[in-house]
């Protein structure tokens, strides 16, 4: 297996990077610099960083009016504090007038560290995949990571970026191209599709591999892009396979799951089991007692399969 990174820890060398050759970035911070591993912008572009403190909603408006100038701004906080905290900011300085905003919600999902409920971000990705034009995506691993921020500040419009907080495996290879509203199959199989993004890939990969030793051949696709998905990888696994289950760092209202339900109810009607957190907000705890608690386990992932294809193969 390839050496684990966090995305989070490149964030600032690859918008450095991006920096360098677009001279219109700016990135804003809430007083999240150390954990967001922002610093090497910072002392490379000081004019170009703004600290705003914790302040995340105000941070929305500064980044809004910055757009308005030619700018494009990137936003750096946490995940919740994005989606929940400055909500209508977001929806209406930002997304309402269709702003060049840049929106990195970082410490995505249940994993991070031990700060607990509060911090977990569970209904972000059914907050921002309601709010009209605005793009939400999660890469998978580092290498994504570099791709979604490239396209990104590339594209013209908001855009909210959900970055995990620990190191996982490079599952996409170096020359990998990033496409809005596309996916990736990383494995191929005609059983039953799983379909995941961000962190829990390295799980549901483990999980595929699990199914394979008791003769279960499962496709896995990357849906990095949450919005807009990929209709055409769901519908061909829907026909394909005759089954999908779903793997959501977040609550199984709003995310991945529901994005998959909305596209085959209209377009390709097939059975889907969506795991994820169970309408409940998180624990304090480590990444490994997460999972263990919320069945996010490589090995809850295959007994759930497990036990929805039995059921699927009966009806």
């Amino acid at each position: 297996m390839s050496e684990r990174k966090a995305p989070r820890d490149h964030i600032g060398e690859i918008l450095t990077e991006l920096a360098e050759q677009n001279h219109d970035i700016v990135l804003l911070d809430a007083d999240f610099r150390p954990a967001s591993k922002t610093t090497a912008f910072r002392d490379r572009f000081p004019d170009r960083f703004v600290q705003i403190g914790i302040a995340e909603q105000n941070m929305m408006g500064v980044a809004a009016g910055l757009s308005t100038m030619g700018f494009i701004p990137v936003v750096s906080t946490i995940a919740t504090f994005i989606s929940r905290r400055a909500c209508d900011q977001v929806t209406t300085s930002i997304a309402l007038p269709e702003l060049n905003v840049k929106l990195l919600g970082l410490y995505a999902g249940l994993f991070v560290g031990k700060n607990g409920a509060s911090h977990q971000s569970l209904e972000d990705l059914a907050i921002m995949r309601a709010i009209a034009k605005m793009v939400v995506l999660q890469p998978a691993d580092v290498v994504e990571t570099r791709e979604i921020l490239a396209f990104a500040t590339n594209y013209q419009g908001p855009v909210y970026i959900r970055i995990g907080r620990d190191p996982v495996p490079q599952f996409l290879p170096d020359n990998y191209r990033f496409q809005l509203g596309k996916s990736i199959t990383l494995r191929d199989g005609n059983d039953v599709t799983l379909m995941t993004y961000g962190d829990l890939v390295e799980e549901t990969m483990i999980a595929a591999d699990l199914l394979a030793k008791k003769g279960v051949e499962s496709r896995v696709i990357n849906m990095s892009s949450l919005k807009p998905i990929d209709e055409s990888a769901i519908v061909g696994a829907a026909e394909e396979t005759g089954g999908i289950v779903t793997v959501d760092n977040h609550n199984i209202y709003g995310g991945l799951g529901t994005a998959v339900c909305e596209v085959v109810a209209e377009k390709r009607p097939v059975k889907v089991k969506r795991i994820g957190v169970q309408d409940e907000f998180g624990k304090s705890g480590t990444d490994d007692q997460m999972k263990k608690r919320f069945g996010l386990s490589a090995m809850d992932i295959e007994q759930e399969v497990m036990g929805f294809i039995k059921r699927k193969d009966n009806n």
